[in-house]
Parts: structure tokens; sequence; C-alpha cells
């Protein structure tokens, strides 16, 4: 490899990996120890390069698809990219993978001992992403949040080593809150994507058309349908709220950032009156902090 397409190759991880400031909650904070930092920072590295490409939004250059070996006829389809992503990920259990992000999550695969299902879990969601473009019901769009959403939840208490059988339960109702909490900011672009990730069976309920969710502003059956959905995600995160107070130290910090981060951004919706069609409402780091204290608070109380 020549010294200027390693170049692109570094600049493409490092813009994979740069995505983790924009998001939701504190990826991997500073007050977590290093080992921890460094295997929650690669995990997410694979996890937002799947997400990338799903969505088509990869790094100019093509750095990741010659890197997966894709043809470059074929770099702009996105089910062969993941097709020859989920070869790869094979490689990093049994051989030495080809995609730089995989080749630095080996070595936390190999550390915390972490298996294939929940990074296949992953690129399922992806595909999906590639092949369902709505849901009917919403026990159709929890099965999808239980691989895109869940997976992560239980490799974070995999590699903290505290996966329990009742963590996981309460780390899956605040990893589906957190989804649905980005499928509310995301609507618009969502819908630019041809997506709709509210249950059909609520925009019949509450008479919302396609057509009304491409609307520049949200009407009022609209706010109405989002702030129905933003209870079902509050209820989520508070029913997953014990999971902090079954852990100690740096974890429950961490932890309770994870659901802050969801409580904060669907503050952030309701501030806007639920209208996410005129831009995604994002949370500010006062209304952050606040809800971190009300969640250390409740598990404290409940742990």
């Amino acid at each position: 490899m020549t010294e200027t397409r390693q170049a692109r190759t570094d600049a493409s991880s490092r813009a994979t990996l740069g995505k983790a400031a924009d998001e939701n909650f504190p990826v991997a904070p500073f007050f977590l120890p290093r080992a921890w930092r460094d295997d929650l920072m690669a995990v997410y590295g694979f996890a937002r390069l799947v997400d990338d490409i799903g969505d088509g939004d990869l790094a100019p250059g093509g750095a990741d698809a010659r890197h997966l070996g894709v043809d470059p006829a074929d770099a702009a389809d996105r089910l062969v990219l993941l097709d020859a992503f989920e070869a790869d990920l094979h490689r990093v259990f049994d051989s030495t993978p080809h995609h730089p992000l995989l080749r630095a999550l080996q070595p936390t695969v190999r550390r915390r001992g972490l298996t294939p299902g929940p990074f296949l879990g992953l690129i399922a969601a992806n595909r999906q992403d590639q092949l369902v473009r709505r849901y009917e019901t919403y026990d159709d769009l929890l099965a999808y949040c239980e691989l895109s959403a869940n997976t992560v939840g239980r490799l974070v208490l995999a590699i903290t080593g505290t996966d329990t059988p009742e963590r996981i339960r309460r780390s899956d109702e605040i990893c589906t809150a957190l989804q649905i909490v980005e499928h509310l900011q995301d609507v618009a672009e969502d819908l630019a994507r041809d997506r709709i990730y509210l249950p059909a069976e609520d925009l019949k309920r509450f008479h919302v058309t396609e057509r009304d969710l491409a609307a520049p502003t949200a009407g009022a059956s609209v706010r109405a349908l989002i702030a129905f959905e933003a209870e079902r995600a509050r209820a989520l995160l508070h029913a997953g709220t014990p999971l902090v107070g079954s852990v100690h130290g740096r974890l429950r910090l961490l932890l309770a950032g994870f659901t802050a981060g969801g409580l904060a951004a669907l503050d952030a919706v309701t501030d806007a009156g639920y209208d996410v069609l005129a831009g995604p409402p994002k949370s500010t780091k006062p209304s952050l902090m606040r809800q971190a204290g009300a969640v250390l608070l409740r598990a404290r109380r409940e742990g």
C-alpha cells in the first residue's frame, strides 16, 4: 500500500471514530479505565462503520470498499458491502481481518471473550434496513431494535464483565428506548432515505400520512404521534434505570450517562413541541447533567 493510500485509509477510520462526539450519550468518557475506553471505542468503530455502510455515509475515496475487497463497480451496493464486511468480521475470530477498524477490534474480542453474535446482529439490522422500509407494528419495531440497539448494550456489559441475565434485560429496555429516541429525532432524515420507523399502526391511530411526515413542520396529528412515541421511550428508560443501580463506581456513571442522554434527548423533543420535522431536536448540556443527576438519585434508591 502506498503512503498516500495509507493516509486515505487512516483518514477514513478517523472520520468514522470522530462521529462519537455527535452521539446522544458519551461513548467512552475520560473517567473510565483506559482499557475500557479502548475496548468501547473499538466496538464503537465497528458499530459506526456498519451503520455508515447501511446508510451510504462512508468517507469519500473508497478506502473502506478497497479494504473489504469489494470491486469498485460494486462499491455503491450496500448489500455487497455488508456481505464483505460480514466476511471480514469472521476473520476477527479465526484469522486476520482486512479492515483497520476490524483489526482494532480483534484485541478487544480476544481480551473480553466476545462472541460473533452481537456483531452479526448489527450487520443483520443494517441488511434489514436495505430490505424493510416500513414497520407495521410496535412489536415489529422492537424486533428490529433487538438487532440494532440491544446488541450494543450487551457488548458494553460483556466488556465490563457485568452481563447477568437481569442486567441484560434492563439494558435491552434502555437500548431499545435509545433507538426509538434516535428514530424520533431523525424522522425527516429517515424519510429522505425512504425509511419510516414509526409503526404504521400508530400512524393510522393518529391519522398521520406519509405526506404529513414530509411537511416542513409538524401539524397537530404528527405532534400527538411523536408525543405518544416519546412517552413510550421514556417509560422504557425509567424501566431500565435499575440497571444503573445494580453496578458500582465508574460503570454506574457510564450507564447513567447512557440513560440520561436518552432522557435529555426526549426533553429536547418535548421542548420543540414535538415538532421533529423542522430539524432534529438536540439536547443541551444542562439538560444532560440534570438528567444524569436524576438517574443517579433514582438508581441509588432502587439499587
